[in-house]
This record gives structure tokens, C-alpha cells and sequence, in this order.
């Protein structure tokens, strides 16, 4: 099986093309540096993302947050449940860790912005 992918590691968006056979990467091709062969061996192997969303404050206002450490992908939705059923209490500030260890993935919750 064939795969390609487009590298969002630097603003080249290299064109890579990876061959999976029985269930292993056998090959990976059209990176132009070890940063895009890395992504594309992530992205079939293992794929993460930074989760940036919102969460409520107890007062009806919402703080921007994001993890702070890429999660598995297949976790995404679970990850917003949990931001979604929090209420946080002021003030909060930036870099404030406000769900520790989401999910056990080893990424945390962090506050984006002050909000007093």
C-alpha cells in the first residue's frame, strides 16, 4: 500500500510518499530532510496532535488552552470530553497546567492566556 502525505514540518510542504507492506514502512521517499522523513514515519506509524480549544470559566467566560505535548490522534475526542466537562476558577494565568496528564497520555492542559 501506498501512502502520501504532505509535510507540515516547514513552510517546503514536501510531497513525501510512503510504502507500507504488511503492516511495516518499507519505504519513504520525496523528503528533502530527516525533519519530513521523521514526520511521515510518525504519521503512518503513530499519528499525534496539539489539541488548542477552550475552557470554561466559572464565571461563563472562556480561557484559550492547548496541550502542552503532541497526543494520539484516536484520542482527540476523548481529550475534548474531558476539557469540555471542566470549570476552572480564577484567576488563570498563563502556563497554568489545568487538566495534569490528560488521558495518561503525558500531556497537560495548559492555559494560553491570562484571565483574571
Amino acid at each position: 500500500m501506498k501512502r502520501e502525505l504532505t509535510c507540515i514540518i516547514c513552510p517546503k510542504g514536501c510531497n513525501i510518499k510512503v510504502e507500507i507492506e504488511e503492516g511495516k514502512v518499507k519505504s519513504i521517499e520525496g523528503n528533502t530532510c530527516k525533519r519530513g522523513y521523521d514526520y511521515a514515519l510518525s504519521e503512518v506509524t503513530n499519528p499525534v496532535r496539539t489539541i488548542t480549544s477552550t475552557m470554561k470559566l466559572e464565571n461563563g467566560k472562556m480561557v484559550p488552552v492547548k496541550t502542552d505535548k503532541p497526543i494520539p490522534k484516536e484520542l482527540i475526542f476523548k481529550c475534548m470530553e474531558e476539557i469540555n466537562k471542566a470549570t476552572l476558577k480564577r484567576p488563570v494565568k498563563i502556563g497554568d497546567i489545568l487538566i495534569e496528564n490528560i488521558l495518561n497520555t503525558g500531556s497537560n492542559i495548559v492555559a494560553t492566556n491570562n484571565m483574571e
